[in-house]
């Protein structure tokens, strides 16, 4: 390919959507056009829109909630739901299925969750607010899609090993943030509810072990799940994580046995075949035979990922951040940023979430003797440890479940996280951005 095909190809609109800086670059887009609609004169207009409530009716029970309450507590599931994916996939078969590999990035997720909530909770103490200490789990999340899309501007400067580490951190960090929400945000317990949500995921766990491969009993379950644990007091979005982990990872097919039944059906394919235009019936009878073995091959969790990646790259997460990132400021944003839990926020975001991370490396590579990412030096790692603090996504979620009856701290916290990412991310970008380009990436 020359220069100006390859060219061309790398700005194809196709590519660019399914590129990694994509989905980054959608969600400040969405969260741009949240805030200006916010503060101009079709504000009420919208917040009415987000606050008209639908009901679902199941008999005679039934369901109401805001268009924004069914995005945070039903859309947000499946979200959850594929974070839950991505854990366990990381956990049997990636970065975290050892000690030694998970060593470094777990404990960088763990030093970036203690330190920065630490920072909120001196901050807010000090400003003598004990309402807004609700939010002091605000800053210990990070945002996957937008971290990993500020590194994916940076291409090959990178070594691949820093884009996997980074992966890793808000893997665990998303672990770390679930446990909150399900032992710090959760309303009172009915128990009933909780029940029959417990037997739901042992009904799942078994189909998995009698070899259920097909996907939709799975989504029956999650969707049945889901509704009770909205019911039981425990945050729905759990649903999304608990269900993941009862997934099937294993293919039903092997490699070996994949590869010689697709010879032959294409062998026989090619033999039964006539000079016409159309595909013939037998033809059509072996297609559908080589789309079950191709489905066979592939295990259902791998399956599901592939299926909502875009999905939720691509629309969960942008509308979650049309409905949760916009915020009034037109009587001054000073007042705004002057709220304790505002600036408890924006100091554990800048400045908490990056020094958590590298201190917990530090302590992690001289004691437990956890190797850094291969290529990378401490000018990288500190790079990426203010591209962690990017909060936003999970931070806007967690501002939601730490501020319900509080518009005043909700908003505050909402333009600091905001700030707060936005900043974080420039530090990041240009800290990255002045590193030499590496010799040789071995892993890439």
């Amino acid at each position: 390919m020359n220069r100006t095909n390859a060219s061309t190809d790398a700005t194809h609109p196709g590519r660019v959507v399914r590129g990694e800086a994509f989905p980054g670059a959608l969600l400040i887009l969405c969260a741009v056009v949240a805030m200006a609609i916010a503060n101009s004169p079709w504000a009420a207009g919208w917040q009415h829109w987000w606050h008209t409530e639908f009901a679902i009716h199941l008999g005679d029970q039934a369901i109401t909630k805001s268009v924004a309450h069914w995005i945070n507590d039903g859309l947000m599931v499946l979200f959850f739901f594929f974070v839950g994916l991505e854990v366990k996939h990381e956990v049997l078969d990636g970065e975290l299925q050892s000690m030694k590999q998970a060593a470094l990035p777990v404990a960088a997720a763990v030093g970036g969750m203690i330190v920065p909530a630490g920072v909120y909770a001196a901050v807010v103490a000090w400003h003598g607010d004990p309402e807004a200490m609700a939010g002091w789990a605000i800053p210990m999340a990070t945002d996957i899609a937008f971290a990993l899309g500020v590194l994916a501007l940076l291409g090959r400067r990178m070594p691949s090993s820093l884009r996997v580490f980074l992966a890793s951190l808000a893997i665990a960090d998303d672990v770390g943030a679930v446990l909150v929400i399900a032992i710090f945000y959760t309303e009172q317990i009915a128990w009933s509810f909780l029940g029959i949500g417990a037997l739901l995921l042992a009904l799942s766990a078994l189909l998995n072990r009698f070899g259920v491969r097909a996907t939709w009993p799975y989504v029956v379950i999650g969707l049945l799940l889901w509704a009770t644990l909205l019911r039981s007091g425990v945050h729905a979005t759990i649903a999304g994580v608990a269900l993941a982990m009862t997934i099937p990872a294993r293919r039903k097919l092997n490699e070996r046995d994949f590869t010689q039944r697709g010879r032959e059906l294409l062998d026989e394919f090619e033999r039964v075949g006539e000079p016409d235009p159309l595909t013939n019936p037998e033809q059509l009878a072996l297609v559908r035979e080589l789309q079950v073995h191709a489905t066979a091959v592939q295990a259902p969790l791998q399956r599901m990922t592939e299926g909502l990646k875009p999905l939720v790259a691509h629309l969960i997460v942008p509308v979650f951040a049309l409905a949760n990132a916009g915020v009034d400021v037109r009587h001054g944003i000073a007042e705004v940023a002057s709220h304790p839990a505002a600036r408890g926020v924006f100091v554990g975001l800048l400045l908490g979430k990056p020094l958590g991370i590298l201190l917990a490396i530090w302590i992690a590579h001289r004691w437990l003797k956890a190797p850094l990412p291969r290529g990378s030096t401490w000018a990288h790692l500190r790079g990426v440890a203010c591209l962690a603090g990017i909060g936003f996504t999970m931070s806007l979620f967690l501002d939601s479940l730490a501020f319900p009856a509080s518009p005043e701290a909700f908003g505050a916290a909402k333009v600091a996280i905001l700030g707060a990412s936005l900043l974080v991310s420039l530090v990041g970008y240009f800290l990255l951005r002045r590193l030499p380009m590496p010799a040789i990436d071995t892993a890439h």
